[in-house]
């Protein structure tokens, strides 16, 4: 925008949906959050990049790749890894085809968990989201989101698949 140009104010009705998103933003991971933390010890973050490890084939995920799709630095999930192993869920492991990278791998301890947690975990999502939304909202929503979505990460590097909140029985039988 040049020096004379006017903003490009948001009208009325794209501040109010802008508030709105905002909000959402803001107080959904303390929600997810706490019923995380209440059934299932865990953080949203670390369900998070338990529910990607059972999405991957062989559970396996380079640590680096889990970084950029949790949009979190290396050290940061270094740690949380960390607890994760001392809870027996994950452990790690060189990686095959490069000497330098390390794997994060899912344990059938942590698939297990994952596979007991995630019925609870679904079930806020749903009471949070889908149980006040008609399916057309829900299309409409998904579509909508998708195109932000598109624009924030053009290569589809934040969301490499699927949903964390698969069925235990999609978890248990991805292998």
């Amino acid at each position: 925008m040049s020096a004379n140009e006017e903003p490009r104010w948001l009208s009325q009705q794209e501040r109010e949906m802008w508030m709105r998103l905002v909000g959402v933003t803001f107080l959904m991971p303390g929600v997810l959050e706490s019923q995380l933390k209440r059934d299932a010890g865990l953080s949203f973050f670390e369900y998070h990049v338990l529910a990607m490890l059972s999405e991957a084939d062989n559970h396996t995920r380079l640590m680096s790749d889990l970084a950029r799709w949790s949009n979190s630095s290396l050290s940061r999930l270094s740690h949380v890894v960390t607890r994760l192993e001392k809870q027996g869920w994950v452990r790690r492991e060189a990686c095959p085809n490069d000497g330098r990278a390390t794997n994060a791998v899912l344990t059938e301890a942590g698939l297990a968990h994952l596979a007991k947690q995630a019925p609870a975990h679904v079930e806020e999502v749903r009471k949070q989201v889908f149980d006040v939304l008609e399916p057309a909202q829900v299309a409409a929503m998904s579509e909508a989101l998708g195109r932000v979505l598109a624009q924030l990460d053009p290569g589809n590097l934040a969301a490499p698949n699927g949903s964390c909140l698969a069925a235990p029985e999609q978890i248990i039988d991805k292998d």
